[in-house]
């Protein structure tokens, strides 16, 4: 059958919200299994109301299946060798654990001296000492991504399932943000204020993170 069964339902609700008087009628569309579907989208029309389905969690599940599957020959490849339990489960978090407080918080506390000290010394010092640590952070982190993905397949525990991966892949977009508004210290004095205080709220993110990992540790 090559006609499309329609099945109307109408209801009627103000549309004040929608920035205008009037209702709107929502249809439901019945289609025969196997009848080309229309392009998905959201419009509104006159006074009806069209919503369609979503395929952002579909092209997510993609993508996030092409990296498991990236990485799987290597997590594979790594166990084989024979590495202890204890290294698996939680060397990631211990590396990561240093790295954050070690190069993170101790880079963070130098920046804010560029800021706020009086100390020339230490001004001196911080303003040679801070960028490299905090490039240093990000370069351990994006290996720490890797890492920590790897170690969950190694465990045969998916990825992307829990908001400790998705705080650490925010946070690391966000700090590559951050280091950028360094460019533009020479030109834009108001780029300095803004990059100290983003800078804090990343490095506050890191550290929801690190917790978020350490519920993610216990629980597997």
């Amino acid at each position: 059958m090559n006609s499309v069964a329609k099945i109307q339902y109408t209801t009627k609700f103000p549309v004040s919200r929608l920035g205008r008087q009037g209702s709107v009628s929502v249809r439901a569309v019945a289609r025969p299994q196997g009848a080309q579907q229309k392009a998905r989208k959201f419009s509104t029309t006159g006074k009806e109301l069209k919503l369609y389905s979503s395929a952002v969690p579909v092209v997510s599940a993609i993508a996030a299946g092409g990296i498991a599957g990236a990485l799987q020959p290597a997590a594979d490849y790594f166990n084989t060798l024979g590495l202890p339990e204890w290294l698996i489960h939680w060397g990631h978090p211990a590396n990561m654990t240093v790295v954050l407080f070690a190069m993170g918080g101790y880079g963070s506390w130098l920046g804010w001296q560029i800021r706020v000290g009086d100390d020339e010394a230490t001004i001196e010092k911080a303003v040679d000492l801070h960028p490299k640590l905090m490039v240093g952070m990000g370069f351990f982190f994006a290996l720490g991504a890797s890492g920590g993905m790897l170690s969950l397949l190694m465990q045969g525990k998916p990825i992307f399932n829990d908001a400790h991966v998705w705080t650490g892949l925010g946070g690391l977009s966000l700090l590559a943000l951050q280091g950028m508004l360094a460019l533009f210290f020479e030109d834009d004095p108001n780029a300095r204020t803004a990059h100290a205080f983003f800078g804090t709220g990343v490095m506050a993110l890191f550290v929801v993170h690190a917790f978020l990992g350490l519920q993610l540790g216990l629980s597997i």
